[in-house]
Parts: C-alpha cells; sequence; structure tokens
C-alpha cells in the first residue's frame, strides 16, 4: 500500500496544465511505466491513428522552455533533448497504456487514471469557491468605498511620519570647533 501511495504522488506532481488540459509529458510517461523514452515514441508513431490532437500533441518550443524553466529542468546540450516533448491527455495516455501492453503498464495506467478520476473530483466540489471569491471580492470593494476617507486620511497620516523631520535651530550652548 505504501508503495501505491508513493506512485500516486509522483503522478500528481507530474500532471501539468497546458493548452487548458491536464496532460503527461512523454519522459515521465516512460518513466512510470519503465520503458525508454525512445520505446515510448515508437510505440505511439507505430499507432500513429490511434492518437488524435485532442489524445496527444507536441509541445512549442516556447512552452517548452516555461515548463523547463517553472521546474529547473536542465538544459543540457549533450544528449539531452533534440526536440520538444509529446504532451498525452487522460485519453492519449489510456491509448499508450494499450500499445505499450505490459503489466507494468497496465498497473501504472490504473493508478494515473485514479488521480485523473481524484483529480476531476476535486474541480467539481470546487465550483462554490469562485462564487465565494467573488462575494468577497464586492464585499471588500464596498468596504473600500465607505471607508475610503478614512483610510486615506491613514495614509496621509503616515506619509507625514514616514517623512524626514524638519530642521530645527538649536538653542543652547554650542561646543568650538
Amino acid at each position: 500500500m505504501a508503495n501505491k501511495l508513493i506512485v500516486t504522488n509522483n503522478i500528481e506532481d507530474r500532471i501539468f496544465t497546458i493548452r487548458g488540459q491536464k496532460v503527461m509529458i512523454d519522459s515521465d510517461l516512460a518513466a512510470l511505466y519503465g520503458v525508454e523514452l525512445r520505446s515510448l515514441n515508437q510505440a505511439m508513431k507505430r499507432n500513429n491513428e490511434r492518437f488524435p490532437p485532442d489524445f496527444m500533441f507536441q509541445l512549442t518550443q516556447d512552452e517548452w522552455d516555461s515548463l523547463r524553466s517553472q521546474f529547473v529542468i536542465s538544459k543540457n546540450n549533450r544528449g539531452g533533448r533534440r526536440y520538444a516533448p509529446f504532451a498525452f491527455t487522460e485519453h492519449g495516455i489510456l491509448m499508450l497504456s494499450s500499445v505499450l501492453n505490459s503489466n507494468r503498464a497496465i498497473e501504472i495506467n490504473i493508478e494515473i487514471m485514479r488521480v485523473f478520476v481524484k483529480i476531476r473530483h476535486y474541480a467539481i466540489s470546487q465550483k462554490d469557491t469562485n462564487t465565494q471569491i467573488a462575494e468577497l471580492r464586492k464585499l471588500l470593494m464596498l468596504y473600500i468605498e465607505k471607508n475610503d476617507k478614512r483610510v486615506n486620511d491613514i495614509i496621509i497620516v503616515l506619509n507625514n511620519l514616514i517623512e524626514q523631520p524638519k530642521k530645527t535651530n538649536t538653542i543652547g550652548f554650542k561646543p568650538n570647533t
């Protein structure tokens, strides 16, 4: 059971939102399935008709650079990727596991699908959050509108305190210099 928890957490960390879709990158899937990236991509290319654009797409160089910079992925000039990776949607991952056809691919695919379902359930349960945020925004705007003069007075006082005090003439004994 502990092993499945580690795999599930690892899967959640490897799901990204790109072009408004939840996807996984080919190299992450290869690592999870325990196959070489080259083998995964060959299986995908041999079965290209099973991967329409809504199942799988190749990242643009800008998308790949952005993803790489977000997660500090090395841009190693020696032996690194020569092309932008492929991103697989939930349906593409299902199709990919069928073309890989190994026991490990089936096991990992089941875990991936559970994570996608978990994410979907979480997203569905958060519908009221947007309404709550909108209501809080309205209340804040009303508060600022009603208390604008008081807030402005406070800002003026704070600005006066921040200003350097005016120089005053010294009164009394001045030492000889």
